[in-house]
């Protein structure tokens, strides 16, 4: 099932989302879909027409594939920002919390443009990730993967990962939803450097929008580069940003990783 297909369900009035096993990793629905998932329900109560400018994400749990209940509520409406706070729920069980922040451009004598930055390789020259049943996780087939670095579990020593990532079969339309699931599809940018399989998961995410959102046609790729900032101890902490293929800054991610390895 199409990425929109499901956003649809909740845009359309759904407060339950039956989730679909094409869309698991491992034991958990892929966190960039059930994030995408709460943030329409949140964008759906905000009155406004303001912006998304950030997200924080708690992946409190993993969601399986039953059912995910949705509820959202305004945590304050300011005259320019509205907070909102969103939930998945399953068995009664908070699976993941989400807290954004909407707000309207104001006037200000600040102005810093984001650096315009061209990849120094094209998608063509990368390494595409291969869809392996039983090896991959099962999601990665709905995402087009190319990457300048080691594959995740190749023993690098880069402490960078980077490359270029699209939805496998263009979607109709783009939002902030579908850059939360093309971020969230790579892998935490500590993996590859493990030597072989383990398990990893986020613990926390953070979303900073450049707003008005630069535009993305449906059949482009992203640009991805993420550095690990620490690991130790189990936790691994990471921050990237993303562009489009015309070099212009879409959103800053920051993530707290775990990691069994």
């Amino acid at each position: 099932m199409q990425f929109t297909s499901l956003l649809n369900k909740v845009r359309t009035g759904a407060s339950t989302v039956a989730m679909s096993p094409d869309w698991m990793q491992g034991r958990s629905t892929f966190g960039g879909l059930a994030a995408a998932l709460v943030f329409e329900s949140m964008r759906k109560v905000v009155k406004s027409e303001a912006p998304v400018r950030c997200i924080q994400i708690s992946f409190v749990g993993p969601v399986s594939d039953t059912p995910l209940q949705i509820q959202s509520e305004v945590l304050r409406a300011g005259k320019s920002v509205t907070h909102v706070l969103g939930r998945g729920i399953q068995d009664g069980e908070t699976k993941i919390v989400l807290q954004a922040s909407f707000g309207h451009a104001r006037d200000s004598e600040i102005l810093v443009s984001a650096s315009r930055m061209l990849p120094d390789i094209e998608p063509e020259d990368c390494q595409k990730l291969p869809y392996i049943d039983g090896v991959t996780p099962t999601f990665t087939r709905h995402f087009d993967f190319r990457y300048a670095t080691p594959f995740p579990f190749g023993g690098s020593d880069l402490d960078y990962l980077k490359g270029y990532v699209r939805f496998a079969e263009p979607e109709p339309e783009w939002s902030e939803a579908h850059l939360l699931g093309l971020i969230d599809a790579w892998p935490p940018t500590t993996i590859p450097q493990l030597k072989k399989p383990a398990m990893a998961s986020s613990l926390s995410w953070t979303v900073e929008f450049v707003q008005p959102l630069p535009a993305l046609t449906r059949d482009a790729y992203t640009f991805y580069e993420s550095h690990i900032v620490q690991s130790a101890n189990g936790y691994g902490h990471t921050r990237a940003r993303i562009w489009n293929q015309s070099g212009e800054l879409m959103a800053i991610s920051q993530q707290t990783v775990t990691h069994f390895a």
